[in-house]
C-alpha cells in the first residue's frame, strides 16, 4: 500500500455540489469525482474510457489546509440563437483555496499516477476547465501508510500570509475520508461522488459514505505573542 499526497491550488477551484442549468454549487472541499477526473485526465483517459471507473478503487482523504473564500460568477448563456433567447447561469467558486488530497493504492498504480500528473496528456484542472492549477503539482508518496493516516501529522500546506494571519500555534481543521479508512466510527454521511460516467450525454455519480474528523495541525509560522516588553526592548534595540 502506497498514499500519494496532491497539492490543489489555484485562484479558483469548484468542486460540483448541485448542478442545474440556472446554478451550479460547490462543495467546500474537493470531490473524489473531481480528483479522479484529474487523474483520468493525466493518464489520457477520455471520458467514455471504462478505466475511469476502475479508478473509484482507490482509496480517498482530503484535508482543507486553507478553506478559501466562496464566489459567484454568473454567465450569460445563448441557448436560442434563432431567436435569440439568453439566460443567466451562476456559478459558485473557491477562491485562494489550498487543499491536500491524499489517494491509496497499490505501489504500481501509486507511481504510475504520479508520473502522469507531472506529464499529463490532457489539461488538469481543479473541478472545472476553466480552473487550472498554480503552477505544477506538488506530490508526495508513503510506504505502508493509508490517506487518512498519512493527512493526520502531513505538515500544514497553507501559503505562508495565511498562516501569519492565523497567528495561532495550531490550526484546527476537517479531513474527510472513506468512512472504512478510520476504524471504530460511524459516517458522517454520504455524497454522490464515485464515477459512473463522464460521459457529457449521460454523466451520473453514485453515493459513497465518508466520516469527517478535525485535526489540528502545527503552525510553522506562529512565533508567540509580543508583550509591551519584548515591543518596547525591539524598539530601543532599533535606536542604538
Amino acid at each position: 500500500m502506497r498514499t500519494l499526497t496532491i497539492k490543489l491550488t489555484g485562484l479558483f477551484q469548484s468542486y460540483g455540489k448541485s448542478a442545474v442549468f440556472y446554478r451550479r454549487t460547490s462543495y467546500q472541499y474537493p470531490t473524489k469525482s473531481a480528483v479522479i477526473g484529474m487523474i483520468g485526465a493525466a493518464l489520457g483517459y477520455r471520458r467514455d474510457d471504462p478505466r475511469i471507473k476502475e479508478l473509484n478503487h482507490l482509496q480517498f482523504a482530503v484535508r482543507i489546509d486553507q478553506p478559501g473564500r466562496s464566489i459567484t460568477d454568473f454567465q450569460n448563456i445563448e441557448y436560442d440563437k434563432k431567436h435569440e433567447r439568453r439566460s443567466l447561469s451562476y456559478r459558485d467558486y473557491l477562491q485562494d483555496a489550498v487543499f491536500v488530497a491524499a489517494i491509496g493504492g497499490d505501489d504500481q498504480q501509486i507511481d504510475q499516477i504520479d508520473f502522469a500528473l507531472h506529464h499529463p496528456k490532457f489539461q488538469l484542472s481543479l473541478g472545472r476547465r476553466a480552473n487550472v492549477p498554480s503552477g505544477p503539482l506538488v506530490t508526495n508518496i508513503f510506504d505502508d501508510q493509508q490517506p487518512y493516516q498519512v493527512l493526520e501529522s502531513f505538515k500544514w500546506q497553507a501559503a505562508s500570509w495565511y498562516k501569519q494571519k492565523c497567528n495561532d500555534s495550531e490550526f484546527s481543521t476537517e479531513i474527510i475520508a472513506d468512512s472504512n479508512l478510520i476504524p471504530d466510527t460511524k459516517p458522517s454521511g454520504y455524497v454522490k461522488d464515485n464515477v459512473g460516467s463522464f460521459n457529457p450525454d449521460h454523466r451520473w455519480y453514485f453515493s459513497r459514505a465518508i466520516t469527517k474528523v478535525r485535526v489540528a495541525l502545527q503552525n510553522d509560522s506562529y512565533q508567540g505573542q509580543n508583550t509591551d516588553h519584548d515591543i518596547m526592548a525591539t524598539l530601543s534595540n532599533l535606536g542604538k
